[in-house]
């Protein structure tokens, strides 16, 4: 049954995986011991992370601690004051000359006045009915239940306005009594504090050493007075050397474990077969493996490796020794065989022509030159294929042919003037096309002969149409269509060349006009 062509893989599947294929053994350790060690990495990194957000998670709970028990005892202070001053505002808008009223006020104010704090009531027309009436020399924040106002690094001023017609009261707090109202009990962490009011601020307490790059965790809180907020900071946990190393030990650790992997497995397993692959492809046959180097490799494994390629190699070398023996004992035998098939035929020579010497009759004898011919053929063919054996390229059909028509113009009859010309490119064959084409030449200039001792034949061997292939031509007068052609072709010559033209697998066409018998051959290539 059919199996259905699986689909083609997207190109973008297969990029990766070609990428990743063409990285060296090396490169591909490396990377699966970094992809598998990197999240180890990550998890002791975050850990570190998270335990510097802890730390952090605990200075803000200590901070809002602190800022919540300042901004409680300011506001406590604040208003309270303030809620005096009101009803003594509200005393002296029914009575101006209240005196106890103001008298009252002023023992509210009386153990903070030592440290600068002042208030001051004045009536519609700006005339002080009670405490210090320079404190009214300044720019109320209004909108609020209660005004106020920043002065830059000295303190903080709040007014209680009165209604139509009614008296008003300011109150100024100094800078260092606010910063002893926020000043936490518990100083567990060192803090820093300042009132805001919109834009203006006034800075209560610093933390000491403080520097522009160290990180600052602030809270506020809305004291309910006027607009007033209460800003306490304190230093985050810094981003120490130590945090630093702590964050980037994982990494090191993962970098030098990826590294260390690869460096051990490079140093005992890549790099030993690698100078293992170096003694391979240096082998030659004949030769045998020198894995000297392997046995100082402190694999075991590879150098039981090296050790059979050696045994390996030497099993091969004796092997190709004995090829080689074998080889040449046989090519001597090859060589005794042609030396005696080639005196053989030369003694079939000698024979034929001792006899046509006897013959008693002309045409005897020139049967007797006709097989003498062929015989001569077969030797200068097989005496040539000999020779180029010796080197394995081929027959080359130049001297072939050449030593053919010397043959035949020494062998032919009396009476013959027989003229052959040679057109020959030195062309390669094996021995069966080397024979045929022998004996086609042969037949085609005897037949030639027989039909005018005159005539004038042309041999030429021409590259064809196509690799590797040739064209026999033989031209002649004497193949010009005629009664004599017909009837020695239509006898022995033309049933012989056909024979061989099968041989040849091509077949041989004769132009009657022209006098050409043609054939196609196939070549091993040229000399």
């Amino acid at each position: 049954m059919a199996t259905a062509p699986s689909s083609p893989t997207p190109a973008s599947q297969t990029a990766p995986a070609l990428s990743f294929a063409r990285l060296t053994t090396g490169a591909k350790l490396f990377l699966i011991l970094s992809a598998a060690l990197l999240p180890l990495a990550l998890i002791a990194v975050i850990a570190t992370l998270q335990t510097s957000r802890l730390a952090d998670a605990e200075a803000r709970a200590r901070l809002r601690v602190a800022a919540n028990e300042s901004a409680r005892s300011i506001s406590i202070e604040l208003i309270g004051d303030m809620t005096a001053l009101r009803a003594a505002v509200n005393a002296l808008a029914q009575d101006p000359a209240d005196a106890p009223s103001c008298a009252r006020v002023q023992g509210v104010f009386a153990q903070q006045a030592s440290i600068g704090t002042r208030f001051s009531i004045l009536d519609r027309q700006g005339r002080s009915l009670c405490g210090d009436p320079g404190v009214a020399a300044a720019t109320i924040n209004r909108g609020e239940p209660i005004g106020s106002t920043i002065i830059a690094n000295r303190g903080l001023i709040l007014e209680v306005p009165g209604g139509r017609g009614s008296p008003s009261a300011r109150v100024f707090f100094p800078r260092a009594f606010l910063a002893q109202l926020g000043s936490p009990e518990s100083k567990a962490v060192p803090i820093s504090s300042a009132l805001v009011d919109g834009t203006d601020q006034l800075q209560l307490s610093a933390i000491d050493g403080l520097g522009p790059l160290d990180r600052v965790e602030s809270i506020e809180a809305d004291l309910g007075v006027g607009g007033l907020k209460l800003r306490t900071s304190t230093r985050s946990a810094p981003i120490t050397s130590s945090l630093v190393i702590a964050l980037m030990l994982p990494l090191v650790m993962w970098a030098l474990a990826a590294g260390i992997g690869w460096f051990v497995v490079d140093r005992m397993l890549i790099r030993p077969l690698q100078r293992l692959r170096t003694s391979v492809a240096r082998f030659t046959p004949g030769d045998e493996i020198d894995v000297g180097a392997a046995r100082a490799m402190p694999a075991q494994e590879i150098r039981e490796l090296g050790d059979t390629f050696r045994a390996i190699s030497r099993t091969v070398a004796l092997h190709e020794a004995g090829l080689a023996e074998g080889l040449v004992r046989q090519t001597k035998l090859t060589r005794e065989v042609h030396h005696r098939v080639k005196n053989n035929l030369q003694v079939i020579s000698s024979l034929i022509n001792f006899h046509a010497r006897g013959a008693p009759s002309g045409d005897a004898t020139n049967a007797y030159a006709s097989i003498q011919r062929r015989v001569d053929a077969l030797a200068v063919v097989h005496r040539n294929h000999f020779a180029e054996m010796e080197e394995n390229r081929g027959l080359n059909l130049r001297p072939v042919i050449g030593e053919l028509a010397s043959n035949i113009r020494a062998t032919a009859p009396a009476g013959s003037s027989i003229g052959i010309a040679l057109d020959i490119d030195p062309f390669l064959v094996n021995q069966d096309v080397g024979v045929a084409v022998a004996f086609l030449v042969t037949e085609g200039i005897e037949l030639a002969m027989n039909v005018d001792p005159a005539a004038q034949v042309r041999v030429a061997i021409k590259p064809a149409d196509g690799e590797k292939r040739a064209v026999l031509r033989l031209v002649s007068r004497a193949f010009v269509e005629s009664d004599r052609l017909r009837e020695l072709a239509s006898t022995r010559y033309g049933r012989v060349m056909e024979g061989l033209s099968r041989q040849l697998r091509a077949p041989l066409h004769h132009d009657p006009l022209t006098g050409a018998y043609e054939i196609m051959l196939t070549v091993l290539g040229r000399d």
